[in-house]
């Protein structure tokens, strides 16, 4: 479709535009600059965030600062001469910069809302499905739960309690076997516990070790409930929880190319110790395919699985948005970053599943750490 905001858009070359991410922006904009090498059709990157982020920036064409709460951050960039929502900040920027594709990152549902007007002015949106009811289905793991039942969906059990009261209730009816805690909503296993229930009273776990070892997760289930019920902060601002069993078995993390529904490419992986391990586990992806037509999933998302003590996969998750270790898919000779944005943008024919599998290398991945100089300093 023409765009009327760029009457000079016929000759200027197509772009697509990573709005802000959780952690993997960086990423995939150098793959994006890698595809753009290899590729004969000329495209534009171009990155924005809500914050001044160099090393972000550096992978891209273009850079734009997104408004923060509804105020557009001017600079010699954004230009913006009004103070605008972020979606339509982008939009208009979007229009003027000839963008084809769209991945909106962290902020899904407010780009989501006008799914229609992006449409009108020629850009693939890309927010992790294509309705507001099934991004905020995703994000309620409550619901989430509930949905995937209702499809047949093998996926954690939880229950939910919103005061102590109904949580010892809970613990009085299921604390006869592991159990663990989280929020309703939330990322980066913000907020989750393993909790010692399902033990003899001599194998608790130690009320000091959760704030030694916080990185095991665990806690006194007594301790919690007292921490949960004196709470000042609950009490400001309620927190919806979760208590769910404990699955005992293997975590894979999936990353999926998607549309409307229907999975074009994924790449599973799982974790032992520091190492990450790339692949394709056909059993995981049995419960994955399913999933992802049930929520209508589009664009790139990430998926959490758990093995239950019978080695059922079982789903915990759907992050609507690229996950932080997608960049790990190019060591397997599949990049999933290229493999959508090379279809979104029109540079290659649609994936099929069936071809991509054939194409992953099994390998395994270790993260490092790194360094980025982001400003000069000067002496005064």
């Amino acid at each position: 479709m023409d765009n009327p905001a760029n009457p000079n858009h016929r000759t200027m070359p197509i772009a697509a535009w990573l709005a802000e991410g959780q952690s993997s922006q960086r990423d995939m904009l150098a793959s994006l600059q890698a595809l753009k090498t290899q590729s004969t059709t000329p495209f534009n990157i171009i990155a924005s965030h809500r914050h001044h982020r160099p090393e972000i920036f550096e992978f891209a064409d273009l850079v734009y600062r997104e408004p923060v709460n509804t105020a557009a951050n001017n600079d010699e960039h954004t230009q913006a001469e009004s103070i605008l929502p972020r979606w339509q900040f982008v939009l208009e920027e979007a229009q003027r910069q000839n963008v084809k594709v769209l991945l909106t990152g962290r902020n899904g549902i407010d780009y989501e809302a006008h799914r229609e007007t992006f449409k009108a002015a020629g850009i693939r949106l890309l927010t992790g499905a294509t309705s507001v009811a099934a991004l905020q289905s995703i994000d309620d793991k409550f619901a989430f739960m509930q949905h995937c039942h209702a499809h047949d969906i093998p996926v954690a059990d939880a229950w939910r309690f919103d005061n102590t009261a109904e949580l010892e209730a809970l613990l009085a009816q299921h604390g006869h076997q592991p159990l663990c805690v989280k929020p309703v909503t939330g990322i980066f296993a913000q907020g989750f516990w393993r909790l010692d229930t399902g033990k003899p009273s001599g194998e608790r776990y130690d009320s000091f070790e959760h704030l030694y070892f916080t990185e095991e997760k665990k806690i006194n289930t007594t301790q919690f409930i007292n921490a949960y019920a004196n709470s000042q902060m609950v009490h400001e601002r309620p927190i919806p929880m979760l208590l769910m069993p404990y699955l005992s078995g293997q975590e894979y993390s999936i990353d999926v190319v998607c549309e409307h529904g229907e999975v074009l490419a994924a790449i599973t992986r799982h974790k032992t110790g520091k190492i990450q391990h790339i692949g394709y586990e056909q059993s995981v992806m049995e419960v994955v395919i399913p999933l992802i037509e049930a929520f209508g999933c589009d664009g790139i998302v990430s998926v959490q699985t758990k093995a239950d003590d019978d080695g059922q996969h079982r789903v915990l998750e759907i992050n609507s948005r690229p996950s932080g270790g997608i960049g790990y898919t190019a060591h397997s000779g599949v990049d999933l970053t290229q493999v959508g944005f090379a279809y979104w943008l029109g540079l290659t024919d649609k994936p099929k599943l069936a071809d991509i599998t054939q194409q992953i290398t099994p390998c395994q991945v270790r993260s490092i750490m790194m360094s980025v100089k982001i400003e000069e300093v000067t002496a005064e």
